[in-house]
């Protein structure tokens, strides 16, 4: 009897880690945080022109914009991009993440111009698959276009990335 005791209780224990380790986890991300605790301005764009994996151009856009370019993420999920492509323009929409915090979508409309249409203004979804490469206090880089893991050797793919910095909320008291 007094061996029993001592097992008894070593399987009681086994079996209540078991159960409470078996429970399901909550959702401990901290990307939808870290996209809604500020204002992040646009540092650097870079295009990127690839065929297949073999990079044959790089571009950096809005170099020499005069214009402050903001993205802005609210917890209620909306978004809302100040200045797009230099523009003088507001635009807001929705955001969501995929279930991994991988990838965004928005559904936000931008004015930008046409490849090659001489100035021409059109409408775009510039977000509507944006790939998180990095988030981070201070810094978000994201990266647009052709982000898909699987493409073509012979596919003409072009990659846009955008670094922003995180700006301070100034409070007043």
């Amino acid at each position: 009897m007094k061996n029993k005791i001592p097992l008894v209780l070593v399987l009681g224990l086994v079996i209540i880690n078991l159960l409470s380790n078996s429970c399901k986890k909550a959702d401990n991300s901290n990307i939808p945080h870290l996209l809604v605790s500020g204002t992040w301005q646009l540092a650097t764009l870079q295009v990127t022109n690839y065929i297949g994996d073999s990079q044959i151009s790089i571009d950096t856009l809005n170099d020499s914009c005069l214009l402050t370019q903001v993205f802005t993420f609210k917890d209620n999920n909306t978004c809302t991009y100040t200045n797009y492509a230099c523009q003088g323009q507001t635009t807001t929409g929705t955001w969501t993440l995929t279930p991994n915090k991988l990838f965004f979508a928005s559904d936000m409309v931008c004015k930008d111009t046409v490849p090659g249409g001489k100035g021409a203004l059109q409408d775009i979804k510039p977000f509507t698959n944006t790939q998180i490469y990095n988030l981070g206090t201070y810094s978000m880089v994201l990266q647009t276009g052709d982000v898909e893991p699987n493409y073509s050797s012979t596919k003409r793919r072009r990659i846009m990335r955008y670094g922003f910095i995180r700006q301070k909320v100034v409070t007043t008291q």
